[in-house]
């Protein structure tokens, strides 16, 4: 917020100064009395119409006091004020952003934690920002601190973790309903670090790694079961097909050795195994 000095001062030491020299020049004859009058109001019309021309630039507006009070206000470009009546005071309307230094907070499980966010926030009111607010940038600075300790200390600390972006709308829903009346508009609020303590680290490292355990113990017992089921019906299939267990039983003994020539294989007729299973079935049935 930039306000322009009052010139009126320089300029009725100008004037004094002016008379002094048209004195001089009157009594030496170089110029009259009706001239020099002449002169001196024309000076004095350029001073006030060249001297109170301003720049609004883009992003900014004009708040104009005349005397003292408001009256209106500037939209960017060439304005002119009248000097020694009026004051500007240009605002700018551009973002701002704001850092909120780490914060010493408690949550509401009773854990110390360091927290810092950034602010986000424009002036939506010029004449507001000027009027209502004398330091709107502090202003928001401090008054987002203070919203932040107590929606901080609210919450526990799981769901500070893991709800990040919910807690962040939350206090800037609490602050843009203060500093409505101030003419700012906060577009964004963003949490961004989140310090824990050194015990409290190790004891989430642990936490989490025993998670990691449990879940790869489920995922492994997960596969033996499936394969289980997969052998079950293996081995069912190959019971009810004849020859079947004997083709199996040659691959397995083929696998044992890659070196054929210290393989022995006694070979059994399959009709002596199903004589024998046929016998148990029936001693089994007596």
């Amino acid at each position: 917020m930039e306000t322009k000095s009052n010139p009126l001062g320089g300029i009725i030491g100008f004037l004094i100064l002016w008379s002094i020299l048209g004195y001089f020049f009157m009594q030496g004859g170089i110029i009259s009395g009706a001239n020099f009058a002449l002169l001196t109001i024309l000076v004095i019309f350029l001073i006030f119409l060249f001297g109170g021309l301003r720049i609004v630039n883009q992003y900014e507006r004009g708040v104009i006091l005349t005397l003292g009070k408001y009256t209106s206000t500037r939209i960017p470009g060439l304005t002119w004020i009248f000097i020694g009546i009026q004051t500007l005071i240009k605002v700018d309307m551009r973002i701002r952003t704001i850092d909120i230094p780490q914060q010493e907070v408690i949550t509401k499980d009773n854990v110390p934690v360091g927290i810092n966010a950034v602010v986000y926030f424009a002036v939506d009111s010029a004449e507001k920002a000027v009027l209502n607010i004398q330091n709107y940038t502090l202003a928001v600075s401090q008054y987002a601190q203070a919203v932040l300790r107590d929606v901080i200390g609210g919450i526990e600390l799981d769901s500070l973790l893991s709800e990040r972006e919910r807690i962040a709308e939350e206090i800037q829903k609490v602050v843009v309903q203060a500093t409505q009346p101030w003419g700012i508009l906060v577009t964004d609020i963003k949490i961004q670090d989140i310090e824990l303590p050194a015990d409290m680290k190790r004891v989430m490292a642990k936490q989490a790694e025993s998670e990691r355990e449990r879940r790869a113990i489920i995922i492994r017992a997960e596969g033996e079961y499936q394969a289980s089921e997969k052998l079950s019906e293996a081995a069912r299939i190959l019971a009810s097909t004849p020859g079947g267990i004997s083709m199996r039983t040659l691959q397995t003994i083929e696998k044992i050795n890659p070196d054929p020539s210290k393989t022995v294989i006694f070979a059994l007729p399959v009709e002596v195994l199903e004589g024998i299973k046929a016998l148990s079935e029936h001693l089994k049935n007596k």
